[in-house]
């Protein structure tokens, strides 16, 4: 008789040995991919303990994404504690555990927290900025060795999403603005997370959002905010958008998320795109023939408080509907999994009542189940910590994000001669850390008595556009006068060293004449930043995506168009390119 708890069987075998054992409840369970507790808890507080026995234990939900944690270390002791409670249940099915990014620079509690003890590197836009498919599968395998040290075995990403609107909140979370490379680099991280030609034991699963592609929203402002649902097309590039998936399923994508947008002005529904017939029944499963899991972005169904702020229901089109016919719709279309939501009662009584039948509860249970069992969590239950302590950021992946990092950097202007800093320049510091700055450099309180002034700024957003505590940057992305001012006045006493984090494709226009040397950056520290200045390390990035002379030429382009500012300061691809490290000298 096959048994589910068989390793020697076939996958498929186990999947229905499991599922015929399985109740409505338990089924309904698997299609819930909540945070593993409420309100983004520490894990190392007996509130997530209490949660994970409430949602593990008694309700049987077994697909997590892990918020919070300090270190690495603890993020793997709280997979084992999750897998010990689940060990406990009817049928022992074992928790898989996800993760939003953990390895950029800037922390954010809804796309992704950067984490101690694991390696950092650039924002995907850095990784574009290299260019190079080889690095970012590189990226991919250090990231899925680390990920498994800690027991993660999903990451919701990466973004296969198009940075066509400049404003866009979410770009810095994409390969940029490039529809070719987008794919590319996407088809590179999915293949390096995946550590070989299919799903296996040492897999990280890659989730592919955010179906039909997020880039398009109007204005740049983000549909996770209730005041910004409208994904708008006035190109007519839906097509375009969709490229970079086709590749990615093509490439052996297991999973994908839908976005939060609803289309407006097309001949698509103007709902949300999880509740969206002709985006994931015809497109996602028909057209494209997609048969893995559909998972839909948090909170559509009911809201909850996440890092402090209340959270949802995010059906954008579906509002007047309540969270149960939301769910059947969903269903309905295609969806396997409700992202952020946790209760499955909601799915219980659909079934109960007839309105979704249990053979279509069934289906999204098998992809489910074939994922687990494909990633080998049931013979692979609990990691060993002492592997954790020593995997994650250790010195070989440590060095290997500061040389992305290095590689990542974008000299947009140098006046001849300004580069490199040399041994003995006396530098007044503005946005850069002074225990961060090599002791060759002398460095000055006084702006007046400086040799060079060295900034760094972050691009320009508005406060308010964003609806969650302004961890969604939108707006301008012109400098305020005041900062160009401040630029200015440093540039009377000394020349400038310019360095702006390109989260957003800033206005640099006002900086022309103003810094002797201008570099874009995508997350790098400090001390990689003093290094590319002072001739250690060379600068050989280049853009990955246009910078825009003008707001007004932003404010002209059409969002779903990439390239359609009329006349970009700086092009996609430029790079003054620095290749030769200069070792730091004495001025003479």
């Amino acid at each position: 008789m096959n048994d589910y708890r068989d390793p020697s069987l076939p996958v498929e075998l186990r999947v229905e040995d499991l599922l015929r054992r399985m109740t409505v409840a338990e089924k309904a369970a698997l299609m819930f991919h909540p945070s593993t507790s409420p309100g983004g808890v520490d894990l190392t507080h007996a509130a997530a303990l209490a949660a994970a026995d409430l949602y593990v234990g008694n309700l049987g939900i077994n697909h997590f994404n892990v918020l919070g944690g300090q270190d690495s270390l603890v993020v793997a002791e709280w997979h084992n504690t999750l897998q010990e409670i689940a060990e406990g249940t009817r049928l022992g099915i074992p928790v898989t555990v996800s993760t939003d990014p953990r390895h950029g620079f800037r922390s954010n509690p809804f796309t992704g927290q950067a984490l101690g003890r694991l390696s950092h590197w650039p924002e995907m836009t850095g990784m574009a900025a290299i260019g190079d498919v080889r690095s970012v599968h590189a990226y991919a395998d250090t990231m899925r060795q680390e990920l498994l040290a800690m027991g993660i075995r999903v990451l919701l990403g990466p973004m296969a999403d198009i940075f066509s609107e400049p404003r866009w909140s979410r770009g810095s979370g994409t390969f940029g603005e490039d529809p070719e490379q987008v794919a590319a680099l996407t088809v590179a991280f999915i293949e390096g997370l995946r550590g070989g030609k299919h799903i296996n034991p040492q897999s990280v699963a890659t989730v592919i959002k955010h179906f039909p592609g997020a880039g398009p929203q109007l204005k740049g402002d983000d549909a996770h905010d209730r005041r910004y649902p409208e994904q708008v097309y006035p190109g007519g590039m839906q097509n375009l958008h969709l490229m970079p998936f086709r590749r990615a399923f093509a490439a052996g994508a297991s999973q994908v998320m839908t976005y939060y947008g609803k289309p407006v002005g097309t001949s698509w529904d103007e709902v949300g795109f999880a509740f969206n017939g002709p985006v994931v029944r015809d497109i996602l499963r028909r057209e494209l023939s997609f048969d893995g899991i559909v998972l839909t972005d948090w909170n559509l169904l009911e809201a909850e408080h996440i890092g402090g702020l209340m959270f949802g229901p995010n059906g954008w089109g579906l509002e007047h509907l309540d969270s149960k016919e939301r769910a059947a719709i969903a269903i309905d279309v295609g969806v396997d999994q409700f992202g952020g939501d946790r209760n499955p009662k909601l799915i219980e009584e659909l079934v109960d009542s007839g309105r979704i039948s249990e053979a279509r509860i069934d289906q999204s249970a098998r992809r489910l189940l074939s994922e687990k069992f494909r990633l080998g969590v049931f013979e692979n239950r609990r990691v060993d910590l002492s592997n954790a302590h020593s995997v994650c950021g250790s010195a070989t992946f440590m060095e290997r994000g500061i040389a992305a990092q290095r590689a990542s950097l974008v000299l947009l202007s140098a006046d001849k001669a300004a580069l490199p800093l040399t041994a003995g320049t006396r530098v007044h510091l503005d946005g850069l850390a002074a225990q961060d700055i090599t002791e060759e450099l002398v460095i000055t309180d006084d702006p007046g008595t400086a040799d060079a002034i060295l900034v760094k700024l972050d691009a320009p957003f508005e406060p308010g556009r964003g609806s969650l505590g302004d961890f969604f940057h939108g707006g301008t992305l012109e400098f305020p006068p005041e900062t160009v001012e401040r630029v200015n006045s440093y540039a009377q006493q000394a020349p400038v060293y310019l360095v702006v984090y390109l989260e957003r494709p800033a206005v640099l226009t006002p900086f022309i004449g103003l810094a002797t040397v201008m570099i874009g950056e995508f997350g790098a520290s400090d001390r990689v930043l003093c290094d590319a200045l002072t001739g250690r390390s060379p600068i050989t990035g280049t853009l990955p995506f246009d910078l825009p002379s003008s707001m007004a030429e932003v404010e002209a382009s059409r969002e779903d168009v990439p390239f359609d500012t009329a006349d970009p300061l700086f092009h996609a691809g430029f790079g003054l390119q620095r290749p030769v490290i200069v070792p730091l000298t004495t001025n003479a």
